[in-house]
């Protein structure tokens, strides 16, 4: 299934996106109901919690008193951690059950205000984010929630800032507007994006290559690269060895194919044919059919053997190039990168070669580069420049 997450600042108009998704078709999993949910009276929670705090932390009506209880917890770092200790495991262990209970090719989305303060973006397909301009936010906790202005401007911050939450966010929905232009831009996602990315997942099919075109420069593909490599390593966990962004977009300034490329470094290729494989698939980035390697450097040595994963998520290629740790093609790969980092005369010309590449063969594109002997006479500059400089991959 596809896992969404769904966050936003206070008065962001989260909810409304969320509901807009559920009335698509999408399992909401709210992670504020979960929380009232296993503290309400009666539960084991709600007795840890008076166990830890005493009952002076419940109401007339024996439910949880939620203020009283803040006033406890947020002046002590001791005690917020004793309670995050009582209700984080039980909130997960009930947001899995409700997971689990979907289809296997539902779209779940996971509304969760923290999702960016705790870090739980890289355990998501995708993260969606809402964004508001926060004089529309006071206006509307004031509006609907009665909320004073300084106590909303408290909320506010302390919660992620824009930035936080946007370098986080695979979708950025702007709430600015009116609820209709909101409506559309959510429909607009679960139809372009949302539904074609479950498929794919669903059928272990990798999105295809874009039109062989080169893009201008563009600065935000190290925080893209960022979040994709953050999903492979909570994936992979310790059998990636090491992530790295490679290729043409992961050099400042150079315009490029608007592929990411990723390279994954593990200690056995077998491994990359049995679970590491399907964990990828289940990630987000099926393995691509058929056999592949790159040409080596300098050229007569025998092929460099990998294996290679793409994305499902329509609105983000990826290359993910699965290769051994310290093998000639995987220090190849670091070393290209950082020659063409710290040479501008070659990362000019590599920038013209590609150019020409791309006009005389459009259906290969930037990618398809690997026998060209301008390659090897880079190798050798690169190589010198090594040398040079003590350079270590």
């Amino acid at each position: 299934m596809l896992r969404v997450g769904l966050t936003g600042g206070i008065g962001s108009g989260k909810s409304a996106v969320a509901a807009r998704l559920v009335e698509r078709g999408a399992v909401l999993v709210d992670a504020d109901r979960v929380a009232r949910e296993v503290v309400a009276p009666g539960t084991d929670g709600l007795a840890e919690i008076v166990a830890a705090f005493s009952d002076a932390v419940v109401d007339a009506d024996g439910a949880l008193d939620r203020a009283a209880l803040g006033a406890v917890v947020f002046a002590d770092e001791s005690a917020r951690r004793r309670l995050e200790a009582i209700t984080h495991p039980r909130v997960r262990a009930r947001t899995a059950e409700l997971v689990a209970a979907a289809a296997p090719d539902a779209i779940v989305v996971n509304d969760v205000p923290l999702l960016v303060e705790v870090g739980l973006a890289p355990t998501y397909h995708l993260v969606v984010v809402v964004q508001t301009a926060v004089s529309t936010r006071l206006e509307r906790l004031a509006r609907d929630r009665g909320m004073g202005r300084a106590e909303a401007e408290r909320r506010i911050a302390a919660q992620a800032d824009d930035a936080r939450r946007r370098a986080a966010a695979d979708v950025v929905l702007t709430n600015d507007g009116s609820l209709t232009e909101l409506h559309d831009a959510v429909d607009l996602l679960w139809k372009q994006r949302l539904v074609p990315y479950e498929d794919n997942l669903h059928q272990r099919r990798v999105v295809p290559p874009l039109p062989a075109e080169l893009a201008g420069a563009d600065a935000s593909w190290p925080e893209q690269y960022a979040r994709l490599a953050a999903r492979i390593q909570h994936a992979l966990g310790s059998d990636a060895l090491r992530i790295d962004h490679i290729g043409s977009t992961a050099v400042p300034g150079l315009a490029a194919q608007n592929v990411i490329d990723v390279q994954v470094a593990i200690s056995s290729l077998a491994d990359a044919d049995g679970p590491l494989a399907d964990r990828l698939a289940n990630a987000g980035f099926p393995r691509v059919p058929g056999q592949w390697w790159d040409d080596p450097r300098p050229a007569g040595r025998g092929r460099w053997e990998k294996r290679l994963h793409g994305s499902a998520d329509p609105a983000r290629p990826v290359r993910l190039h699965v290769r051994l740790a310290d093998s000639p093609g995987w220090r190849y790969a670091l070393l290209m990168r950082d020659h063409l980092r710290a040479d501008p005369d070659q990362r000019a010309a590599y920038l013209m070669f590609k150019r020409d590449l791309v006009d005389a063969a459009p259906e290969v594109g930037d990618s398809g580069t690997a026998r060209n002997p301008w390659f090897d006479e880079e190798y050798l500059r690169a190589e010198q420049w090594a040398a040079q400089t003590g350079w270590r991959p």
